[in-house]
């Protein structure tokens, strides 16, 4: 998978932050960088804001490292997915955490036998694709087509 690409995609659909602020999720979460829960994960001792771009960097690094280690142990799967298809799964990962993506179990069953546009239509139906706007709209043209929209 081009983490690159995901890199750029996760910076548009989350944005990147130097200093925290409370995101949209119930209850409030206290984020920096490009979307670091810093609740679920402190900061490293000595960091202060604004952030250096270095460490939005290393943060991110390492919370996609994190993503990538839980789709690795709860669906093995994902590797086996187009290059696109992987993206879509890693940024929906990255936005709900490894255990909210679970909670499509529909989803992920019509994915793992290749039936895109079912898994589309599935993600469509969610209350995650009414919250995240764009993001949504992008991710299941991507995900039924195989072609990531700009």
């Amino acid at each position: 998978m081009n983490q690159a690409l995901l890199i750029a995609e996760l910076r548009r659909d989350e944005g990147v932050r130097y200093r925290p602020y409370l995101d949209t999720a119930t209850p409030p979460r206290r984020t920096v960088g490009v979307g670091h829960n810093m609740d679920a994960k402190p900061l490293p001792s000595g960091w202060v804001f604004p952030l250096s771009d270095a460490q939005v960097n290393q943060l991110l690094a390492s919370d996609l490292q994190a993503v990538y280690s839980g789709l690795d142990a709860k669906l093995p799967w994902w590797r086996t997915l187009d290059e696109v298809r992987q993206r879509v799964v890693a940024n929906m990962a990255f936005n709900l955490g490894v255990g909210g993506l679970l909670g499509f179990p529909n989803t992920l069953a019509v994915m793992r036998l290749s039936n895109y546009a079912s898994a589309a239509a599935h993600m469509k139906a969610s209350a995650w694709y009414k919250q995240v706007g764009q993001r949504a709209v992008r991710l299941c043209q991507a995900m039924e087509t195989g072609v990531m929209p700009s």
